[in-house]
């Protein structure tokens, strides 16, 4: 079904079998203004964490087969305003309509075409396999939980050659029921959010495997507008991988990524939130995280949240290998502002509201494990380290990596807590003859014979 050039109000289309929707170059679909014309979808056969409040989207499909979205022309959600009809459930389920959801849908083409102002998430795929999305155009900044794409425990999934600047979160895999996010090729995308620009979570109940994610640029936010979810222009994180919820994280290969300017480079974090996908569903157990390659990562102008690589007492991540990696961060935090937990009260940051000012830390052992809590690194704020903390990691290996501040920094380069094996090699840090690294609890460790050892 071919859409000619023009601007066209409607409601949800709901695609069938065999259906390939193009717009030609300058057709627009814009999203009616009432909520009549997007009826609640009732839940689909397949449950997931998001069916609370039933599904509305601009282009709807579940169980279909061959189905397309092509050409050069726009989706417009409308989004802006749009409050959640559904009372009693969580802001991200309340019934505002996403631009394109897909669910439980075989043989999927996305391409060409530009997505905005959705009132929620912009696009979702959940529960979907054979899915190629490529050459598309994200700018989705009218709403909250205004996430870019959301690949939810498909399979056999290649996002490629695409633009995505987001409010919330911009590329998010994520499983929110019982199937896991499997054989995903994400290659070739340009990426802005004002929190997490490259996400696996928070949600994990089926877990990843097999996760591929190359050759992509995650920069500032082109939007110089207001901010809908208050957080920061710069983002919070550029790679996240969280396994909170139960599941299996395992092969994950990341690599020649540039980070420009966000908080955090890189946050990975196994925990024990625990959250029920659906009410009558068991409680997960911890999850696992094993077997992550991150390499050729270039991140400059970076804010003061260290990386970070955690688990937690009883859930620790298994064989991640960091190489060719370079960590430059913006520094100039002052000498003597360590602080005890007491005296943190009332500075420590909670939300993202006054995080990004606050120019104090806390010791290593006084970092929190907060294994209930949201994994983002605004819960710690500035760790005791300014190029990598580890905790909680049966085996780790750190080859050629540059961790250095633009301005100094009286933080420890690198600290390691409740690790078993520990490699450190060819590390490169601001003051190589001072400077070094913190073991606590480490049981095996070979480090780079040019850094300087302290232990408690």
């Amino acid at each position: 079904m071919v859409i000619p050039p023009g601007k066209f109000k409607t409601g949800t289309i709901f695609l069938k079998d065999n259906v390939e929707l193009h717009l030609d170059n300058g057709t627009c679909l814009y999203a009616s203004e009432d909520y009549a014309d997007f009826p609640i979808q009732p839940r689909a056969a397949y449950r997931s964490l998001k069916d609370a409040g039933g599904w509305s989207a601009l282009i709807y499909a579940v169980g279909a087969r061959n189905i397309a979205v092509t050409g050069k022309g726009v989706i417009d959600g409308r989004g802006k305003g749009r409050k959640g009809r559904v009372g009693g459930v969580p802001g991200d389920a309340d019934g505002r309509p996403r631009n394109i959801l897909f669910i439980s849908c075989k043989g999927v083409r996305i391409s060409g075409i530009s997505m905005r102002n959705s009132a929620l998430w912009n696009q979702h795929y959940l529960d979907c396999e054979d899915v190629i999305v490529e050459h598309i155009h994200v700018f989705n900044h009218c709403n909250g939980n205004n996430d870019g794409i959301d690949i939810d425990g498909c399979r056999r999934f290649i996002l490629s050659d695409s633009v995505i600047d987001s409010d919330d979160d911009g590329i998010v895999l994520k499983s929110t029921g019982l199937a896991p996010c499997e054989d995903v090729v994400i290659n070739n995308c340009i990426v802005s959010s004002f929190a997490n620009a490259i996400k696996c979570g928070t949600e994990s109940t089926g877990g990843y495997k097999n996760i591929v994610i190359s050759n992509c640029i995650v920069k500032p936010s082109c939007n110089k507008g207001d901010r809908i979810i208050k957080s920061t222009p710069s983002g919070i994180t550029a790679i996240s991988l969280e396994v909170v919820d139960g599941g299996i994280m395992d092969g994950v290969s990341i690599d020649n990524i540039v980070i420009e300017g966000t908080e955090c480079p890189l946050y990975v974090r196994l925990a024990n939130r625990g959250r029920k996908y659906i009410d009558e569903a068991p409680v997960p157990p911890i999850g696992k995280m094993r077997n992550i390659q991150i390499s050729n990562v270039t991140a400059y102008d970076t804010g003061n949240f260290c990386s970070s690589i955690t688990g937690i007492p009883g859930g620790e991540i298994e064989n991640i290998y960091l190489s060719n990696v370079r960590f430059l961060n913006k520094g100039g935090l002052v000498a003597g502002n360590c602080r005890t937990a007491n005296d943190m009260q009332g500075k420590r940051h909670d939300t993202a509201g006054n995080v990004f000012r606050d120019q104090y830390w806390s010791s290593h052992r006084e970092v929190k494990e907060d294994e209930k809590g949201y994994p983002q690194p605004t819960v710690w704020g500035n760790l005791p380290s300014y190029g990598l903390f580890i905790r909680n990691v049966r085996s780790i290996a750190v080859d050629n990596a540059t961790f250095q501040s633009e301005k100094p920094d009286p933080r420890i380069p690198v600290i390691a807590v409740n690790v078993g094996n520990l490699s450190l090699d060819r590390i490169q840090v601001n003051d190589i003859s001072s400077a070094g690294v913190l073991l606590d609890n480490v049981r095996t460790a070979d480090v780079d014979r040019r850094l300087r050892k302290s232990g408690k």
